[in-house]
């Protein structure tokens, strides 16, 4: 019995050591190292493997690193900045059962925290998880149907410490012509009507950088210091910030006042036309704004 045991003890340490030493030989052929890829999708830049073979004919695989995705919903079917038409609620569960919360208007952008099937329906749980000025504001669960919204994957906020590449892109904002032009060396990308701020709430004059990007933000006034106007605007879609104080360039899904001063501050465009630049837009680029 002894003698079996000493064998089977043996036969043990037998595999082990050799599965040690197939993993080690499969180290030694592949070089493993870490590269930066740009391939042709929204994310504009991956980290990926290349697994570089011995065998020097051999071509070099490589292995994208997927980066976390957020989801985010879009409302599609809902009504206009002016409430016109029938518009898409929010409401405090999973049905239409539940008490409607706030109305949503198309443009708007928000977080998703999971989803729930009842009733043959998928229903989305919105989640704020940002900083609120008013949080208090925000009573109770949040959700809204499918039927209504587009599902969008984004990185969720990106900023300064998220790195910064050197860029050829620059925003210009005119605020005497209620123009942005966006440029990538001397091509121009876009032009847009948009609205800066009014007279006692004026966007600032300067050369900037955008050190923040987040496809949704929920702003709230007032804002002590800057304006005494009360608002609450969920779902902000597309926005760059380029000010300590606030100024962001985002999508507007409140006015169609376009061409003119309208904001408290920041640079109001079309959310068809911020999502287009917030797309295009890097972290460290240049926001020019001037009269």
């Amino acid at each position: 019995m002894h003698h079996r045991l000493s064998k089977l003890t043996l036969l043990i340490i037998s595999f082990f050591v050799g599965a040690i030493l197939i993993l080690f030989l499969a180290i030694v052929l592949l070089q493993l190292v870490i590269v930066r890829i740009t391939p042709a999708n929204y994310l504009k830049e991956q980290e990926a493997f290349v697994i570089k073979p011995s065998d020097i004919e051999k071509e070099a695989e490589i292995i994208p690193i997927r980066k976390p995705l957020f989801e985010y919903i879009e409302v599609t079917g809902s009504c206009e900045f002016s409430f016109d038409g029938e518009c898409l609620n929010a409401r405090s569960g999973p049905g239409v059962d539940y008490p409607a919360v706030i109305k949503l208007r198309n443009g708007a952008v928000l977080k998703v925290g999971g989803e729930v099937e009842r009733n043959g329906r998928t229903w989305y749980k919105i989640v704020f998880d940002e900083w609120l000025r008013y949080p208090e504001r925000v009573k109770g669960d949040l959700y809204v149907a499918a039927d209504y919204v587009r599902v969008l994957l984004d990185e969720g906020n990106r900023d300064l410490n998220s790195g910064i590449k050197v860029s050829s892109k620059r925003i210009i904002v005119d605020r005497s012509e209620q123009m942005l032009y966006a440029y990538e060396g001397e091509e121009l990308f876009m032009k847009a009507k948009i609205s800066t701020g009014l007279e006692f709430t004026p966007t600032p004059q300067g050369t900037f950088v955008i050190f923040k990007k987040t496809p949704s933000r929920y702003m709230q006034g007032p804002i002590p210091g800057v304006t005494e106007k009360y608002y609450d605007l969920p779902g902000v879609p597309w926005n760059l910030y380029f000010t300590s104080d606030g100024a962001v360039i985002h999508g507007t899904y409140w006015h169609n006042n376009f061409g003119k001063p309208s904001s408290n501050g920041c640079v109001n465009l079309t959310p068809e036309e911020a999502k287009k630049l917030y797309a295009w837009a890097e972290v460290g680029m240049k926001v020019i704004v001037k009269n």
